[in-house]
């Protein structure tokens, strides 16, 4: 099971939307595919029409790797299942701390998932805390996704330098533009600069758009009501170049 974390340090650049709609992209591919959503504030699983209810919260999850499979949903998309969210995720941090290995909790939670689903896609917190420490443990490519604004690179800048003392061998970092708006100076001057100088950056972004907000409202990816757009393509034409970037 390859595991895709969408990460940033920063809130509010599109993390929950990117993960909706990757995900139900790998699936539509035919991979079995799973999506967990760590952030207690529940955007995925909303988005997802699931309800953000872990049974016994995120004290029992962690105490047995046999209540993961217990708590998986149906999305009601073929191949995609969900780990909802849930409002104690937000304890998580001290839940790990207290365990006798405080790194490794949430890749102990997954295991007993790698011969069941092809792609796990993670929808993270922002933040740098334990339960983040834990996703670098356990990803095999972290996808972030920013807005082209210099507050988001210094965000970028600040994770690099985290990951350079800590990442782990296996760990791909696969930074992204999103909500890109070319009609801000800004946004023009960022994503050529940092394009043509940072080749770690893909290519292809994904633009701002009414569309991909009116996911809050659907509550579902963006294929399902706007197939043939300009957003849904440009989404389609990341998710190819993420799977030639990541690791075999």
């Amino acid at each position: 099971m390859k595991i895709f974390s969408v990460y940033n340090i920063k809130g509010g650049v599109g993390k929950t939307t990117s993960s909706v709609n990757l995900a139900y992209l790998s699936a539509a591919a035919g991979a079995q595919t799973l999506i967990w959503d760590l952030d207690p504030q529940g955007g995925t699983s909303y988005y997802l029409c699931v309800k953000p209810k872990i049974k016994g919260g995120s004290e029992e999850l962690l105490q047995s790797k046999a209540r993961t499979l217990a708590q998986l949903r149906m999305t009601g998309y073929p191949n995609l299942d969900l780990l909802p969210s849930d409002i104690s995720y937000r304890n998580l941090d001290n839940q790990l701390a207290k365990s006798s290995k405080p790194l490794l909790g949430l890749e102990r939670l997954v295991a007993p998932l790698a011969k069941q689903y092809d792609h796990m896609f993670v929808d993270c917190p922002p933040g740098l805390s334990l339960v983040i420490e834990n996703v670098f443990q356990m990803t095999d490519v972290l996808l972030v996704p920013m807005i082209p604004t210099p507050l988001s690179l210094r965000a970028y800048n600040r994770l690099v330098q985290f990951l350079v003392k800590r990442r782990t061998k296996k760990l791909r970092v696969l930074p992204f533009f999103n909500m890109v708006n070319m009609d801000k100076p800004i946004h023009r001057v960022v994503t050529k600069n940092i394009s043509e100088k940072h080749p770690i950056f893909l290519r292809n972004g994904v633009p701002e758009s009414t569309l991909i907000e009116a996911m809050g409202v659907k509550r579902s990816p963006i294929f399902t009501y706007a197939r043939e757009s300009a957003e849904a393509d440009s989404l389609r034409v990341l998710w190819q170049e993420i799977l030639e970037r990541s690791p075999g």
